[in-house]
């Protein structure tokens, strides 16, 4: 996490700050955007040949717009007008493992009311996407086949959440090619955070899970093992079989030991 102020800096100067992040995530906070702000993602990915940004502005996002500086030239990311638009999430191939230098440039102020950039920032291996275009990237690790048994038992070892439940409703949104699932949970056996909910009034537990557009997930009946990762504090979907198919394919391998971990099911 970084937080900066661009009443810091002198009023005279021209120079424009640099900071380095070392994290493959995690975000910066520049109030009171002044001037320009460089800053230089340099995590250790040695081992990757590309990277996948990933940049999510806040809600509240404005005071700067955001480019990305490749081969000498800034290419535009994140505008402030589209900052708080729904679900901005902003990929691009970096082109190298070694450092990303995005460029923050201060939107000109009449006032000195208060102005906040803050954005989340992920990087990925490329070697783990799902191909070169950024909306399939490995971010949302979304699987439209229907996963294996070895996956499915590997999902609920290994996944940010796993929650029993039924698909309330089903929402489509073509311009951000993503979709979202509204489920009715009846059980919550992990969550990372706290995305699926107790609704006060109604004791109702719930959640939104997003997807792919490309997925076309949609509305069916039954029960339903829901589980995935999250990112930017949201989830998406990993396997997501019956739960009656799930219990039969777990239960299987238990009594053959092939489970790769305990699952409490009670």
């Amino acid at each position: 996490y970084c937080l900066g102020s661009g009443l810091n800096w002198e009023p005279r100067s021209r120079a424009v700050e640099q900071v380095h992040l070392r994290c493959t995530e995690g975000s910066l906070e520049w109030m009171y955007p002044a001037r320009a702000l460089r800053v230089v993602l340099e995590p250790n990915l040695s081992s990757a040949h590309h990277t996948t940004v990933c940049i999510k502005p806040a809600s509240d996002f404005q005071g700067a717009n955001i480019y990305v500086e490749r081969a000498g030239q800034l290419h535009l990311v994140v505008s402030e007008a589209g900052g708080a638009r729904a679900h901005p999430v902003s990929c691009f191939s970096a082109h190298t493992s070694q450092r990303v230098a995005l460029f923050l440039q201060a939107s000109p102020q009449r006032d000195i009311s208060r102005r906040t950039a803050s954005f989340q920032y992920k990087l990925l291996s490329n070697q783990n996407a799902a191909g070169p275009d950024p909306k399939k990237m490995a971010l949302v690790k979304a699987m439209c086949h229907p996963c294996d048994n070895v996956e499915l038992l590997m999902a609920i070892c290994s996944s940010d959440f796993v929650v029993k439940g039924s698909i309330r409703n089903v929402s489509h949104d073509s311009e951000n090619h993503m979709s979202q699932v509204d489920v009715s949970v009846q059980k919550v056996y992990r969550q990372k955070n706290s995305i699926f909910q107790q609704d006060e009034a109604s004791g109702e537990w719930r959640g939104p899970i997003w997807t792919l557009l490309q997925c076309k997930v949609k509305k069916g009946g039954g029960d339903f093992l829901f589980t995935g990762n999250e990112h930017f504090g949201e989830a998406w979907l990993g396997c997501a079989p019956r739960f009656k198919d799930f219990m039969f394919v777990y239960w299987a391998a238990r009594e053959r030991g092939a489970n790769l971990c305990e699952f409490q099911l009670n």
